[in-house]
């Protein structure tokens, strides 16, 4: 059984948590403390506000304990603005965990006012369009060639993976498909 962590401290935690628990081999925990780091095998970085999350890995002193795992082979997953705390270059900002060879646009498609979805194939996850939602969302600007590219929107780097690191600046736990869900799950077993 695999026990995925999901960061606890701001974002779309609960809709995370929802989507590993329809998962049959999974241990969803909720992470909110140095120890709840022993208990886990992989984590989610979920969607929220990048800056808050990341003064908040800080304050409750998970900050170093997050990158050396990550570091060290964690597998991750950041989506939205976990995808921004995972990204070794921010576009008019500093980098935060700094970990993925990315650079990445916050908001880069808009404000709230201008969120959207699309259905798009993404091979490495779903031979089955899946739908991407896109909340404030992030982009990739420019991935390093150790960067596997999964998905591109409008000319436009959404999702990605580096080793144990995956990103993507959609949100798959706002929908009712587990699909990319267990492909994190797999990630984690492997």
């Amino acid at each position: 059984m695999a026990r995925i962590g999901v960061l606890a401290l701001q974002g779309s935690v609960i809709e995370h948590m929802k989507m590993l628990h329809l998962l049959h081999d999974v241990e969803a925990i909720e992470v909110k403390t140095k120890d709840d780091f022993q208990k886990i095998d992989g984590i989610i970085l979920p969607g929220g506000e990048s800056t808050t999350i990341g003064k908040l890995l800080r304050d409750f002193d998970l900050f170093d304990l997050l990158k050396s795992r990550i570091e060290n082979g964690m597998p991750v997953w950041g989506t939205c603005a976990g995808m921004i705390l995972l990204a070794k270059e921010i576009v008019d900002d500093e980098p935060h965990l700094a970990v993925m060879d990315i650079k990445v646009r916050r908001n880069a498609y808009g404000r709230q006012i201008d969120s959207f979805s699309r259905k798009a194939v993404i091979p490495q996850i779903s031979i089955e369009p899946i739908d991407l939602i896109f909340i404030r969302a992030p982009w990739i600007e420019e991935a390093k060639d150790n960067v596997d590219v999964l998905c591109m929107v409008d000319g436009h780097i959404v999702a990605a993976r580096q080793n144990n690191m995956l990103v993507t600046s959609f949100h798959p736990e706002l929908t009712n498909n587990l699909t990319p869900h267990r492909y994190f799950v797999s990630m984690v077993k492997n």
